[in-house]
């Protein structure tokens, strides 16, 4: 596989290094999802925008959330974890730099329904004294706690002393998520300790990979995979498009070069946009987003719920967004997020605007539609290439 990868690769230098590479299966069943209202409204909130009154409005009008079964309306995607010997399930973010955990030091009644860590529990765990974390959104929602150093397992990958921060205090918002916390792979200047950020688990996982990478190849309506340390070929279709990431703003960011909507004419625009697998959707400048829906008859941007909605029974066309010169088609049934909420007719769109928020936003709408590769060298790069998406 090694030397597979160094081909494949070849317009884009790796560091060739001796080590692991693992696979890592998403499995996690979900049974409940977030609305299309409240996945945007989070949205905002992680990147500290206020939430329109609007979209605040129509994510308070329910529970926030619809029944699935496991795989439907693909509102996250988790993983299992292993730390101190303790199994959570943890939703893999690459717009974020903390790993945080549901913990023993929560109250009991914000426990329910979640794996928790126990550091009482692990013979490896080292509180680090006077360190705290606080991840804080802008409708007054957030975490916070204190930090251990803990032997974290991903994949057969050990890393022996890695921060992990423990929950004491979480909001409402937290409490409803399928996971039992967050491993952040964006990179180390978004991580939230202090008095000392400290490194994410790919950071400190770098020097053991074969590779200083990791894929993301989550799918539609089933279980997907997160590959470290190698590119698995089987994966994919065609050759992988690489483009540069700035990393000033600490995320995997990179330019976009326009988009078409169907069979319709590619329209050239920079789009300035980040890859977060921890975002529902797919955030996209207005001009982009209301020249896709001027295509689907009878879709409207409701104030009333939020965002864009249309018939769930509508068909819905692709939407082709050009990548250093790499066209990425996404299927117009993966933009068909999900019904605005239980048993209605109308579903909310999984394109929806960037107003706000400064960037586009490529969520997990466009990101299951891809094979992406997080490269994270020197010079950190993202790839992406077609796959089945049948």
């Amino acid at each position: 596989m090694a030397s597979a990868l160094l081909t494949i690769v070849s317009a884009s230098p790796i560091l060739q290094k001796r080590g692991k590479t693992f696979t890592f299966f998403e499995n996690v069943p979900k049974t409940l999802v977030k609305t299309g209202p409240a996945a945007l409204a989070g949205a905002y909130n992680k990147y500290h925008v206020p939430v329109p009154a609007n979209v605040a409005a129509a994510a308070a009008s329910n529970d926030g959330s619809v029944a699935a079964s496991p795989g439907q309306y693909d509102e996250e995607y988790l993983c299992s974890v292993t730390i101190g010997g303790q199994t959570l399930n943890l939703d893999f973010d690459t717009g974020s730099s903390d790993l945080w955990v549901f913990s023993s030091e929560l109250p009991s009644t914000e426990q329910n329904g979640h794996s928790i860590y126990n550091p009482a529990n692990s013979p490896t765990a080292s509180e680090l004294t006077g360190y705290t974390w606080n991840i804080s959104y802008g409708d007054g929602s957030g975490a916070s706690g204190n930090v251990y150093d803990d032997t974290v397992d991903v994949g057969g990958t050990t890393v022996a002393s890695q921060a992990v921060e423990l929950a004491m205090e979480i909001s409402s918002e937290f409490q409803s998520s399928p996971g039992d916390g967050l491993l952040g792979l964006a990179f180390n200047q978004l991580n939230t300790v202090a008095p000392n950020q400290q490194q994410t688990f790919f950071s400190n996982a770098l020097s053991s990979l074969d590779a200083p990478l990791f894929t993301a190849n989550l799918n539609k309506g089933a279980p997907g995979t997160y590959n470290f340390g190698f590119i698995d070929d089987t994966l994919y279709t065609g050759s992988i498009t690489y483009v540069p990431v700035t990393t000033a703003q600490g995320f995997w960011e990179f330019n976009s070069d326009g988009y078409a909507v169907g069979s319709n004419t590619f329209v050239t625009e920079t789009i300035d946009a980040i890859a977060d697998t921890g975002t529902t959707l797919l955030l996209l400048p207005d001009d982009i987003v209301s020249a896709y829906y001027a295509q689907v008859s009878g879709a409207q941007n409701s104030q009333a719920d939020g965002g864009y909605v249309f018939d769930c029974s509508s068909t819905l066309p692709s939407i082709t967004l050009g990548i250093g010169g790499y066209m990425a088609v996404v299927p117009g049934d993966y933009i068909n997020y999900a019904p605005v909420s239980a048993g209605s007719s109308s579903c909310f769109g999984g394109i929806q605007s960037n107003s706000g928020i400064g960037f586009t936003i490529f969520g997990d709408i466009f990101l299951k539609s891809q094979f992406v590769v997080f490269n994270g060298d020197t010079s950190p790069q993202l790839g992406f290439a077609a796959k089945p998406t049948d």
